[in-house]
């Protein structure tokens, strides 16, 4: 555990009185905020509205020690999400937030429930709902900035990347997953506050567990801080028997110590003692008046203003710092310290005295800080200080619409993926260096290689390339500063981490960045909270899961994604996409990413495939006119391959990506029994999808009303994904697709076994006739 260098006290006792006066207002606010939501709105519903008071006394002084001493504008805080009405509070003091706000927490227009970047009216750096992410993606947008500072020069600067996490979110694997990633022991600027209350939502956490996490941190290369115990207990600790006080409360299980704070004063003298105090500790505690010993005990380094802005003052900033600040949940509140304090509301008769002791009136819960005292300068200097220069919009970025090279070969679309992303270096430069590539240890497997070649590994230092003169190497592992690769362990949650935060760059420093991940389809349900958060925090960006389905059949039911495609068709601020043809995906994917960095664009998924599929059966226009008509349904959600007059069609098969050589065959193999069959290509069930909802657009164009037909659907995942096509006309549909988990096979054998082979299409579509 590192013990920091702190010379002398940065605060007078002025000041230490000044920020104690504003953290007591804080506290007040964010109670009162609480209060207003419950008490003060009428509510018909009888569902709760709810609030998080104790969860926000315990962050009040850590939070007043940044915001109103230590932080820049240039700094990014990441809130725990419980203590959003803390930064409402603070907003509001620092003239960042219209009073009008603080009586509206999870109401319509109003506050949000936990810290939203997109939603609340004031300044939110990250959005934090989701317990453990939110303490990350501070991580990942310190990782995305040193990017963007790496590729280019006039990228603005940044400060610290803080992270204020409650000690329960330490139990979440997303948060060691990221700890332990290599990349981030290199990151100084990097500063994680834990506040360590030692309660959960259920109970006061079992065992003393403070020495396992610091030592998990200090493996993982981070500077260690640990603020236990206050100046004023400290006073007392260094007299005779202080050694023995000390010792004993360190000694005291969480839940013995939480019930010590919940007794009258009188009895903490005898609580401390318990049954082995030593005559040395009886002595000290006879010299400490009661209500000073009660005080004492209560003296948390999490809440000794002093000591935190002196510990903020003096981390290391050439690797990442953890602290941790023990606290009492609810402290200064009538609920501190109780096991079942975390939703629990002040009564009326509690706010009257809360606002008693801090100054103000329940009738006035929003008054601010008398113009001319030492409080309202330092509001309002802080406020000065902290307030940004607004984002400039980013430049814009052409990305064509097509590359122009002719795909005449068989190829998969994992293959061809590879193949744009070599080619754009070359053919369209500046949207090639907004390109940013990430994989979970499968960079080479899902066909980065080639891009990877082109344009290096990004590290945050340079490392030696140790096999550069090994002839034999086909991809060239080069670890530069200025790389567009960030390669990560084998850990999906830190990669769509990542991706949320390079995807944010254009809305936090205005340099737009067009994010790429590639990970095995299976594992995209791994990864969806955290890629889920990343959207809704407003980041943008593509991830694409490859090999999908059961198409690898070799691979078996472990490497099979089944229900990924209605995954990709419900995330919302995202456009999932399936194309079959290498033609198709340079048309989606070029248009996916102009969608991607810039105001009011859309994240994208794409479900490729291994599978070598031949370019002829596209059917491809070659006239310039038809092939860009083309280019437009495809991008637009999907296209007929069939060309026939559609009142003779007696039945349409609809196919999604790797299906498509089944779905042909099988309006063949009908066609030589005398039944005429269409045949529509999806390349985007999702936009199909969209187009039904709102009444029109490439719907229409692929089942036009007027000429209705039986369908069968087909595609690598789970049928229900395409059921909503039955209800475009009203159509009778049978829905083709993979429900069980599969097993090791030859692909044929795969298809046959879920009842997604051609024999199957067309014994689905005969039945459907009455043949």
């Amino acid at each position: 555990m590192s013990q920091l260098d702190i010379t002398g006290p940065a605060l007078s006792s002025e000041e230490t009185g000044t920020l104690r006066e504003i953290s007591q207002r804080v506290l007040w606010l964010s109670a009162a905020i609480v209060d207003a939501a419950n008490r003060g709105r009428p509510n018909t519903s009888g569902v709760k509205v709810g609030g998080h008071q104790s969860s926000s006394a315990s962050m009040v002084d850590i939070m007043v020690a940044l915001w109103f001493h230590e932080l820049t504008s240039e700094d990014r805080v990441s809130v725990k999400p419980h203590a959003s009405p803390v930064l409402h509070a603070i907003n509001y003091l620092l003239g960042d937030l219209d009073a009008a706000y603080l009586p509206t927490l999870r109401a319509k227009g109003g506050l949000q429930s936990y810290p939203s970047r997109l939603k609340d009216p004031g300044t939110v750096d990250f959005s934090t709902g989701s317990v453990g992410i939110g303490a990350t993606a501070a991580l990942w947008a310190a990782i995305s900035h040193r990017y963007v500072r790496s590729q280019f020069a006039d990228a603005p600067p940044a400060g610290r990347f803080v992270s204020l996490l409650g000690d329960a979110e330490l139990d979440e694997g997303a948060i060691w997953e990221a700890v332990a990633d290599p990349q981030v022991a290199h990151l100084g600027e990097l500063l994680w506050v834990v506040d360590l209350n030692r309660q959960s939502l259920d109970r006061v956490v079992p065992d003393i567990q403070i020495a396992r996490l610091q030592g998990m941190f200090e493996a993982a290369g981070w500077q260690v801080v640990t603020l236990k115990w206050g100046r004023l207990i400290s006073e007392l600790f260094d007299r005779p028997g202080g050694s023995e006080l000390r010792r004993r409360l360190e000694e005291m299980p969480n839940e013995e110590y939480q019930r010590m704070l919940r007794v009258d004063s009188s009895e903490v003298a005898t609580r401390i003692m318990g049954e082995g105090g030593t005559p040395q500790l009886r002595a000290l505690l006879d010299q400490v008046p009661s209500a000073q010993l009660a005080a004492a005990v209560r003296d948390l380094g999490g809440h000794d203003l002093g000591l935190l802005v002196d510990t903020f003052r003096a981390v290391d900033t050439t690797r990442p710092t953890v602290v941790f600040a023990y606290t009492v949940k609810g402290r200064g509140l009538p609920t501190e310290g109780h096991p079942n304090n975390h939703s629990a509301l002040l009564t009326e008769a509690q706010m009257r005295a809360l606002a008693d002791a801090s100054g103000t009136a329940l009738e006035e819960p929003w008054a601010a800080f008398e113009p001319g005292t030492a409080a309202d300068d330092l509001c309002r200097a802080r406020g000065t200080a902290l307030r940004r220069t607004p984002v400039t919009s980013p430049a814009p970025v052409a990305v064509p619409t097509a590359l122009g090279h002719p795909h005449r070969k068989a190829a998969s679309t994992q293959a061809a993926l590879g193949r744009l992303l070599a080619d754009l270096k070359h053919d369209a430069p500046e949207a090639a260096a907004r390109v940013v590539t990430c994989s979970p240890d499968v960079a080479s497997s899902t066909n980065l290689g080639g891009w990877i070649n082109k344009t290096g590994v990004w590290s945050v230092h340079d490392r030696r390339d140790w096999f550069a003169d090994d002839r034999e190497r086909v991809l060239k592992w080069s670890e530069v500063s200025n790389g567009q690769h960030i390669e990560l362990g084998i850990a999906e949650v830190n990669l769509v981490g990542l991706l949320g935060e390079l995807g944010a760059t254009w809305s936090r420093w205005g340099e737009r960045l067009i994010p790429i991940a590639t990970l095995y389809d299976p594992f995209v349900s791994r990864a969806l909270e955290p890629w889920s958060y990343g959207i809704y925090s407003g980041g943008q960006s593509i991830l694409v899961g490859t090999p999908s389905g059961v198409t690898l059949a070799p691979e078996g039911g472990a490497h099979q994604s089944i229900t990924t495609p209605s995954i990709g068709l419900e995330q919302p601020g995202c456009v999932a996409w399936e194309p079959a043809f290498a033609q198709d995906l340079e048309w989606t994917f070029l248009h996916a990413m102009s969608q991607v960095g810039v105001p009011g664009g859309t994240s994208a998924y794409f479900r490729l495939s291994t599978r070598p599929i031949d370019p002829a059966l596209s059917r491809l226009p070659e006239e310039p006119a038809l092939l860009e008509r083309r280019r437009r349904q495809v991008v637009a959600g999907g296209y007929r391959l069939t060309s026939h007059d559609l009142a003779s069609e007696q039945v349409t098969l609809v196919g999604v990506g790797a299906m498509m050589p089944e779905v042909v065959a099988a309006a063949d193999l009908l066609a030589a029994s005398g039944v005429t069959a269409g045949v529509v290509g999806l390349t985007s069930p999702d936009l199909v999808f969209r187009s039904w909802q709102q009444g029109g657009g490439i719907v229409e164009e692929l089942f036009p009303g007027d000429h209705p037909a039986p369908l069968v659907t087909v595609l690598d995942g789970h049928p229900h994904t395409l059921s909503f096509l039955a209800g475009v006309r009203g159509d009778r549909t049978r829905c083709l697709g993979v429900t069980e988990f599969g097993q090791s096979s030859g692909l044929e054998d795969a298809y046959a076994l879920h009842g997604i082979d051609t024999g199957s299409i067309a014994d689905a579509a005969l039945s459907l006739l009455g043949r």
